[in-house]
């Protein structure tokens, strides 16, 4: 029986107020002829999701995308100035070709984000 050690986790730093980005919903789509949903979560107090969002056997190779729902976020903290937001929805496509740990995580501001390959 082949053991699966690939997961795939994520978190959110607001990096505007220094803080963890707790209560951000975040979906997880599986890209290809069509787009579907396999895994969805709410940010915790320290801005990561109580599990990984894929391990074991659903962990698989091909293109993801993160969804994080961050104009939600933005409203309910007093840090959206702008009607509409600069960001609202961040779309973060990525792949997985091996069956390793994948972490990726979101810094947030109201005018820009980043991400990159944790651990």
């Amino acid at each position: 029986m082949k053991r699966f050690m690939g997961r795939l986790t994520t978190h959110v730093l607001d990096t505007t107020r220094g803080c963890p980005g707790s209560g951000i919903s975040v979906e997880l789509f599986r890209v290809g002829n069509i787009r579907t949903v396999v895994a969805s979560a709410v940010t915790n107090d320290d801005g990561r999701c109580d599990s990984p969002l894929l391990e074991d056997t659903s962990f698989k190779a091909g293109v993801y995308e993160l969804v994080f729902h961050a104009g939600d976020y933005l409203r309910r903290v007093g840090l959206a100035h702008n009607d509409p937001m600069f960001l609202d929805e961040v779309v973060i496509r990525f792949g997985i070709s091996s069956d390793e740990h994948y972490h990726v995580p979101l810094l947030l501001s109201p005018f820009g984000y980043s991400t990159y390959r944790g651990s």
